[in-house]
């Protein structure tokens, strides 16, 4: 049986989402807890739609595992395995993590190849006088006033399908073709910046670089057509700031109608042609989140 399980957590005491020998991860915490609560012998895998780096945060994480049919509680009833996890994965999960649904997808679902967008929102704070502390961990604080007008108008020049390699840590033999759908900074009436971020997929840093030159660009030291012409580089721009980790969120993954999913996720497995660059003819149509070091990106 395959499981489809919606996660909230705070990343701030996590390694990031992708297991790694003596290091807290959601995966590791995750695929263990499930493997107890489930009186399995190991660990089984799980599948997530963006894996978050260190210090990410997540209120919208989708994720997959296949599972048995059937489980027998310690009173020897016979429960369907998602109505198990349903009951008990909550309460045996740490308090960072939350379950927020278990369920039985359609045929077809893959957490991460069905996927059609992500979602995150970076949070900004630019008057470090007037911060809430409580707030600390999951929102970045700028030395400098920001003008939302510019990075707003700084944004909408990155917008389509462009090779975002200027904004990406590079990673051997990896795309960094994605097509940006979204990247909309908006002031909230709290004063907080929210800039939402979204697309296809991500490459690693790919969001927090992309808010860094818009807050370059906010402060006044660069400008729009500054910004702009890093979709030209074809690799890391190194005056682009990689903003710290606790101030991004994966808010939300959008997948497809349910009788869309295996054919979504055979398209993302493909390779597609690109005419946005001339140096590389084709290129994933679908690569990971944010993707932590010493993890490949689909090829």
């Amino acid at each position: 049986m395959r499981v489809r399980i919606g996660l909230s957590y705070d990343g701030t005491s996590f390694s990031g989402w992708a297991k790694q020998p003596g290091l807290r991860t959601v995966q590791g915490v995750l695929e263990s807890t499930v493997a107890q609560v489930l009186r399995l012998p190991c660990p089984i895998d799980v599948t997530c739609a963006g894996r978050t780096d260190a210090g990410v945060h997540a209120r919208g994480q989708v994720v997959h595992a296949d599972v048995p049919d059937s489980f027998v509680s310690s009173r020897g009833e016979i429960l369907s395995t998602d109505v198990a996890l349903s009951r008990s994965l909550g309460r045996a999960l740490p308090d960072d993590i939350v379950v927020r649904t278990v369920s039985v997808p359609a045929p077809g679902f893959d957490a991460r190849f069905s996927a059609i967008w992500r979602r995150y929102v970076y949070r900004l704070w630019d008057d470090p006088a007037s911060i809430d502390p409580l707030t600390r961990s999951y929102i970045a604080v700028t030395t400098h006033k920001l003008d939302v007008d510019a990075m707003s108008e700084a944004a909408a020049t990155l917008l389509g399908l462009h090779d975002f390699a200027a904004f990406c840590k590079p990673r051997e033999g990896a795309t960094t073709v994605r097509t940006l759908l979204d990247l909309t900074p908006v002031r909230m009436p709290s004063g907080c910046i929210e800039v939402t971020v979204r697309a296809d997929a991500f490459c690693h840093s790919m969001v927090r670089s992309l808010t860094g030159g818009l807050v370059a660009v906010g402060q006044g030291r660069k400008d729009a057509s500054w910004l702009a012409e890093m979709l030209t580089l074809r690799h890391r721009a190194n005056d682009i700031t990689v903003m710290p980790a606790h101030g991004l969120t994966l808010e939300e993954v959008a997948y497809p109608p349910d009788a869309e999913f295996a054919e979504r996720a055979e398209a993302a497995r493909n390779r597609r042609d690109c005419a946005c660059c001339d140096h590389a003819p084709t290129h994933n149509a679908l690569a990971e989140s944010d993707t932590p070091a010493g993890q490949e990106d689909p090829l």
